[in-house]
């Protein structure tokens, strides 16, 4: 059980949202965990695009200031408060930010958190590889957008990046064929290294043409954009009939020419678009889970594979973010404890 005083300990918060200068390391009271909760003392701590949403104030799901950022924790349960089952103390668990009444919360050496939140880990899964498990769960509601119809080819742009690489990797334990695009050689030969079967331009005017030399003319079965604009036009084109495109964010905006124009001029092709987001599992909190667990079962038994991991203090945390503003995070960022 926990004590009622238990110290101390390291948190970063946002008072005023910004750039990575916005990220405070301060010290603050160790939380006590209530009845039912579990606290678990930090090992590894994601870091992630929501957190930069988070920092910069803009989360549609934004928990109040001053906020501690942070989607997913991995580390060992430490205390137990009243009612919480003995079995968890000692086990090393991944808390997900996906699991908790409030987004964020993570960037801190210790997090109280309700008992059914924790998702116990095997042990042949790394703390570090344990982290990407969020991007792997994420993948894996991504492929199931194709509502059970056979899917043997995708197309996923930026399959250097944590979703993409995580993306990728689900697909091709799925038995699909994988496209993708990343910008830079290094970037490339990662995509290449991780499972892409071929890298194609980095450019939406030539995308759809790249895609349909490398498939025989037919195009893939799914693609998958986050970015928007001209991006998403340029995936419809790159579909095979009955093909459908999942739309998950809109970085760069909507796009300049009317999608359902485009489409409709495909009409042949019988094409599908779905907007997808990953807030669509807190209402269905069974559906969710289950997804977490299939990925740790993915990952144990080596058919998904973390992606590298950059590792930095947790004091560097504003060095993490400034890597992850320019774009130059391959594989999985973590902070350390």
């Amino acid at each position: 059980m926990a004590s009622a005083d238990a110290g101390t300990m390291r948190a970063i918060r946002v008072h005023t949202p910004g750039g990575p200068e916005a990220l405070v390391v301060e010290d603050l009271p160790t939380p006590v965990p209530a009845p039912g909760e579990v606290r678990v003392r930090a090992e590894v701590i994601g870091v992630g695009r929501p957190d930069v949403l988070i920092r910069q104030g803009t989360y549609k799901w934004m928990p109040p200031l001053p906020a501690v950022p942070g989607a997913e924790l991995v580390g060992i349960v430490e205390a137990l408060g009243d009612g919480a089952p003995r079995e968890l103390l000692g086990q090393r668990v991944l808390v997900s930010a996906r699991e908790l009444p409030q987004r964020g919360g993570c960037y801190a050496e210790a997090i109280c958190v309700p008992a059914s939140a924790p998702f116990v880990l095997p042990e042949r899964i790394a703390p570090a590889d344990a982290a990407s498990l969020p991007n792997v769960q994420l993948a894996l509601a991504l492929m199931q957008c194709a509502g059970g119809a056979p899917v043997g080819s995708v197309l996923i742009p930026g399959a250097a990046g944590g979703v993409g690489s995580a993306l990728t990797q689900v697909a091709r334990a799925k038995g699909a064929r994988v496209f993708g695009t990343a910008r830079g050689e290094a970037k490339r030969r990662f995509a290449l290294d991780n499972g892409a079967e071929a890298i194609v331009a980095a450019d939406p005017a030539a995308l759809a043409d790249d895609v349909r030399a490398l498939t025989g003319g037919r195009g893939v079965d799914m693609a998958f954009d986050h970015l928007g604009g001209e991006w998403l036009t340029a995936g419809l084109h790159a579909l095979a009939p009955m093909g459908m495109l999942v739309s998950y964010n809109l970085v760069l905006g909507f796009p300049q020419r009317e999608t359902l124009k485009e489409m409709r001029a495909l009409l042949g092709r019988s094409l599908a678009l779905r907007t997808f987001s990953m807030h669509t599992y807190d209402e269905l909190p069974a559906q969710r889970r289950a997804l977490l667990e299939e990925a740790i079962a993915l990952m144990a038994a080596g058919r998904v594979k973390a992606p590298p991991t950059l590792s930095l203090p947790m004091a560097q945390v504003r060095q993490a973010h400034e890597l992850l503003d320019r774009g130059d995070v391959l594989g999985k960022l973590v902070l350390v404890p």
